[in-house]
């Protein structure tokens, strides 16, 4: 392929070699991005650029840390004269010294191709450790939904009802809003004690959490309802706990571990295993209960009260949460093997020969780390509670934690909403006319096609454009429309309650669920990981994502009570009458409307590295500037 050059005439083919000075490779800035053969050095390998000792500059590359290429590379470019650039290959083959050349680069390029193979399978390890931890916390804290209504069958059935049993208000609370008080407390915690002791050594400890209670919340007994349910909230907000750490864990880890062009795919991606552990509670609750109803077969609650529910059907929850250890306990070992983050152990421990030696261990290549000198009058780095964070990064963790905080509002307050749109078109029939395992069957059913639909796609939609459109872009958007679609389900809710126009508020109502996937639960995830520097990341996740979990609880209960029908005859059994699920549906349209707005806090980070985005090479250039 022919490449132009400032020089158009060229030399004979030397005899001998030529005097040695510094070749000059760097083509014209109006012909870099012309592909040319001789030119896949500077695209791919001189992107940094090296001062030699004598004062000429030469581009390098990042693969000046493989010691195979760097000798080779100086002995051959060092024999190449200034005015011997051929336009060709094949006239580059009439000069013996560009041929060894052309020889260094095919090496240079099988090497580096080989980095990048080694570097994209350990960050797929990466993505299936640690999204094996957000598969396990969404089937635990998902799966419990799907058994509440059998729980209330067991364990608070009244003789003589009309309708099966139910979980007491206060008890439905409880079970569901502890593991979201643990979560919301591991967060905090573990999100601290991450930049303490580095993410490596806590991140194990969360996994061991989530296996031990989930094992424990299957393992419920007790002699009274309320034994069984005090010692399964015990158990669930330990487990909560546990996978409260997770989530500041996971996507510092995965953020660290990534470069800038695909750092946004792989957090998402960790993010979007909760997707496919939401899908996998929902199926596997549909095997145990199609299994159990096929081998012990009861009437319907209006025929037969008590036998409806039979003492097999105890076995079911049980089974249906224990079983999420499974996947946590078979990625624990690996967890544990996982070396630490060099950007932690250079720059939170300050350690850079064991940054290097676990860098050459994840890339298995030999990378040595460049003597540091002692600076003893180095200023101490602002804390987290300084007024220079305040000042740098005040409005963005205000951005981060309010923007989590409402759409964990609106995203959890739509789950209430599931019941009366099951039973609207049929997907669950009254529960009188179903025994307690069907029960269980046609929730899961029900709740994993809107999973399939909307939940899943959304995540995986986030994954293939962040890095392309980029976060701000894709929450904004995301908020825009879950605006739209709420009002759309508001205004006109009488005319979505007739029967020939239920498929139609179903249709909006999973595109809700697909613009919180593919908008700002997946990004108020993926932002705080990246824009906070590394001694305050993980922390700072941790307080964003605990804002989101306070959001949730106030999505799960306080919207419970408002969604109640102004009738206090057509409330729910239990609840005192709300504002009904029109005005309910128009709050939450005004709380996307604020996340819309609080979006403009967080900047974009795509395309940026996380030194840049969090100041900390302008800390290290101004450290290094001030007078001895």
């Amino acid at each position: 392929m022919p490449t132009s050059h400032t020089n158009t005439s060229h030399p004979s083919p030397p005899s001998s070699p030529p005097t040695l000075s510094a070749p000059n490779i760097r083509r014209p800035t109006r012909q870099r991005n012309r592909p040319s053969r001789l030119s896949d050095f500077e695209t791919s390998y001189a992107s940094t650029i090296t001062s030699h000792s004598s004062g000429i500059k030469h581009p390098l590359a990042s693969v000046i840390s493989y010691k195979k290429l760097a000798a080779p590379y100086y002995r051959f470019i060092m024999q190449i004269s200034t005015n011997i650039e051929p336009r060709s290959y094949s006239e580059a083959s009439k000069y013996p010294h560009w041929i060894e050349v052309l020889k260094a680069l095919d090496v240079a390029k099988m090497q580096h191709r080989e980095a990048m193979y080694r570097d994209l399978v350990h960050r797929q390890h990466a993505i299936l450790i640690t999204g094996m931890g957000f598969f396990t916390d969404a089937y635990d804290l998902f799966s419990i939904a799907l058994v509440t209504k059998l729980l209330g069958r067991i364990y608070y059935h009244v003789d003589g009802a009309p309708n099966p049993g139910t979980l007491p208000p206060y008890v439905a609370a409880a079970v569901n809003g502890v593991a979201f008080c643990g979560t919301l407390s591991g967060q905090l915690f573990f999100g601290w004690l991450g930049d303490k002791m580095g993410r490596k050594r806590v991140y194990g400890m969360t996994l061991i959490m989530m296996v031990i209670c989930s094992v424990g919340s299957g393992l419920s007994f007790g002699h009274s309802a309320k034994s069984v349910m005090a010692t399964l909230c015990f158990f669930r907000f330990w487990l909560g706990f546990g996978i409260g750490g997770d989530y500041p864990l996971s996507a510092t880890i995965m953020s660290e571990y990534s470069n800038k062009k695909t750092r946004g795919a792989f957090i998402a991606a960790v993010f979007a295993m909760q997707g496919f552990g939401i899908l996998a509670a929902g199926i596997f609750a549909i095997i145990v209960s199609a299994a159990f109803n096929s081998r012990y077969t009861a009437p319907a609650y209006e025929v037969d009260p008590v036998g409806s529910t039979v003492v097999q059907a105890d076995y079911i929850w049980r089974i249906i949460v224990m079983v999420g250890a499974l996947p946590a306990a078979l990625t624990c070992y690996w967890r544990m093997k996982m070396p630490e983050t060099a950007r932690y152990t250079a720059l939170v421990a300050q350690n850079m020969e064991q940054a290097a030696a676990d860098m050459s261990e994840v890339m298995q290549v030999e990378i040595q780390a460049e003597p540091q000198s002692e600076d003893p009058a180095k200023p101490k780095p602002y804390g987290l509670f300084s007024k220079e964070f305040l000042t740098r990064h005040g409005l963005h963790l205000l951005g981060t934690s309010s923007t989590w905080f409402l759409l964990d509002i609106a995203f959890y307050s739509q789950n209430l909403f599931q019941k009366d749109i099951f039973s609207a078109i049929g997907w669950i029939p009254p529960a009188k006319t179903m025994n307690a395992i069907e029960e269980v069957y046609k929730i899961a059913r029900a709740q994993t096609l809107i999973a399939l639909c909307s939940t899943v796609p959304g995540y995986w939609f986030t994954v293939a454009f962040i890095d392309k459109i980029g976060r701000f872009s894709i929450q904004l958007m995301g908020f825009f429309f879950m605006t739209v679609f709420m009002f759309a389900l508001a205004i006109p809710y009488d005319h979505w309650t007739h029967k020939d126009n239920r498929i139609g508020f179903v249709v909006m109502y999973s595109l809700t669920f697909f613009f919180a996937n593919f908008g700002p639960n997946a990004t108020t995830f993926v932002v705080p990981a990246e824009i906070f520097p590394a001694r305050f990341r993980s922390t700072c996740h941790g307080i964003s994502s605990a804002s989101g979990k306070l959001g949730a609880m106030v999505g799960s209960f306080v919207f419970l009570f408002l969604a109640q029908n102004k009738d206090q005859n057509k409330a729910d059994a239990g609840y005192p009458a709300g504002i009904g699920v029109k005005n309910t549906l128009t709050v939450l349209g005004v709380v996307n409307i604020l996340g819309f707005f609080c979006t403009f806090l967080v900047s974009e980070t795509k395309g940026k590295s996380l030194e840049e985005m969090s100041g900390e090479n302008e800390e290290i250039v101004r450290t290094s500037e001030e007078p001895e």
